[in-house]
This record gives structure tokens, C-alpha cells and sequence, in this order.
């Protein structure tokens, strides 16, 4: 058993298949997840970045091993800061202010990372970030919602059909005990926001859930559409 382990470590045949199958795996179930929410990075996006990070690393060992005198950390570097081109495409702004894909964009560097340590045949190293990556993506999502579900500060988008509307929904938190703390008014309209828009920052009474705030909310005449972000 310590043979075949060290024979893991080393490079050869059967340790570059190892890595490079062990890095598909660990990538596709980690994009599963994402996939499983609809993020536009998924399943296939996650498993080649951590294939193609892994490939990387082992590339750097074929050419050390053929006699080319380099870096071995020279091509992963570049996979760190490169990845993040890709990241970036993930992240958007939609039309109401609402930023989406943080956490996909941070799940590829992370898979690019963990092929890097398989690559390498740090193979402690590259598990256990795997499973702390997925332990943090599916499990403590769940806590994190709880957690903001129950927070007092929240910012909420509001569509309203004339801008004297502002008011009233002002007046609205003032008599329900909610202070605001700051509201950013879009008056643009396009294809997506047909109504002027706001984006306000709120902070409500321990007493006050965030649904409740919003039922209120809607109850206002010429508000069109309320959501959290």
C-alpha cells in the first residue's frame, strides 16, 4: 500500500491518470450545485477548469522530467490570475441593482486551485479543500439564509408607477417604525423596468419580518413590484 501511494505522488502513467480523473470528479460535483441553481457556470464549466488547471500543473512536472530547466509554479501562477477572466463573465448587475454570480466566480477559482494541488499530487490538500468547498456551498448556504432571513438591515428594489409614490411609501415606514437609511432612485426605464425604480436601505423593528415589511409595501397604491436583494 505505501508503494502504490508513493507511486501516486510521483510522475508517471498511472498517476496522471489518477490526478487527472480525481480533478474531473472533484470539479463536477462542486458545478453541480451551481448547476442545480441555474448558475450560469455549472456541472461541464466546473469540471474542465479544475481538468484544465490540473493538466496545467502536470505539463510543468512532463516538462522538468523531459530536462527543461523551469518553475514549476510558473504555468499555475498563471491559472490563479487567469481564472479570473472567466469569474468576471459569471458576475452581472442586473437592472435592479442586484448583484448575481459572486459565488459561482469564487467556486471556479476554487476549482482551478484544487486542480492546481491534484495536478501537483498534493492530494490531502486538494480533498480537504473540496470538501470544505462543498460543505460551504450546499450546507452553509442554507445558514446563510437563515442568517440574512433574520436580519434587521435590508435593502429592498421597489417599482412605482409616478414619482409621488415615493412618499407615500415613506410615510409607510415612518408609521410602521422602520428607518431608512438611504434610497437611490432610478428614473431610466428600458425593456426590463418599465416604472421608475429604487433601490432603499432599511432597517426594521426587531418585531418585523422582512416578509411582513413587504406585504406592506405592496399594499401602497402605484407600487408595482417589490423584491429583496
Amino acid at each position: 500500500m505505501k508503494e502504490f501511494f508513493e507511486m501516486l505522488g510521483s510522475y508517471n502513467a498511472l498517476s496522471v491518470t489518477v490526478r487527472l480523473i480525481l480533478a474531473t470528479v472533484c470539479g463536477g460535483i462542486i458545478g453541480l450545485e451551481r448547476g442545480r441553481k441555474r448558475r450560469p457556470a455549472g456541472f461541464r464549466t466546473h469540471m474542465i477548469v479544475c481538468l484544465g488547471a490540473s493538466l496545467t500543473m502536470l505539463i510543468s512536472q512532463h516538462l522538468l522530467s523531459a530536462g527543461y530547466s523551469l518553475d514549476l509554479s510558473r504555468l499555475g501562477a498563471q491559472v490563479v490570475s487567469g481564472i479570473g477572466f472567466l469569474g468576471a463573465g459569471t458576475i452581472i448587475v442586473t437592472g435592479r441593482q442586484k448583484i448575481k454570480g459572486l459565488t459561482t466566480a469564487a467556486g471556479l477559482w476554487a476549482s482551478a486551485c484544487m486542480g492546481l494541488a491534484i495536478g501537483a499530487g498534493f492530494y490531502l490538500g486538494a480533498l480537504v479543500g473540496f470538501v470544505l468547498v462543498l460543505i460551504t456551498a450546499t450546507l452553509l448556504s442554507r445558514l446563510e439564509d437563515k442568517i440574512v432571513s433574520h436580519a434587521r438591515n435590508v435593502n429592498i428594489y421597489l417599482e412605482y408607477t409616478v414619482g409621488s409614490d415615493m412618499g407615500r411609501i415613506i410615510d409607510l415606514a415612518e408609521n410602521l417604525g422602520v428607518k431608512i437609511h438611504d434610497i437611490e432612485i432610478n428614473k431610466t426605464k428600458d425593456s426590463e423596468n418599465r416604472y421608475p425604480g429604487c433601490v432603499i436601505s432599511v432597517r426594521l423593528p426587531a418585531s418585523m419580518s422582512h416578509s411582513a415589511f413587504m406585504a406592506e409595501l405592496v399594499s401602497v397604491d402605484g407600487v408595482r413590484a417589490v423584491e429583496e436583494i
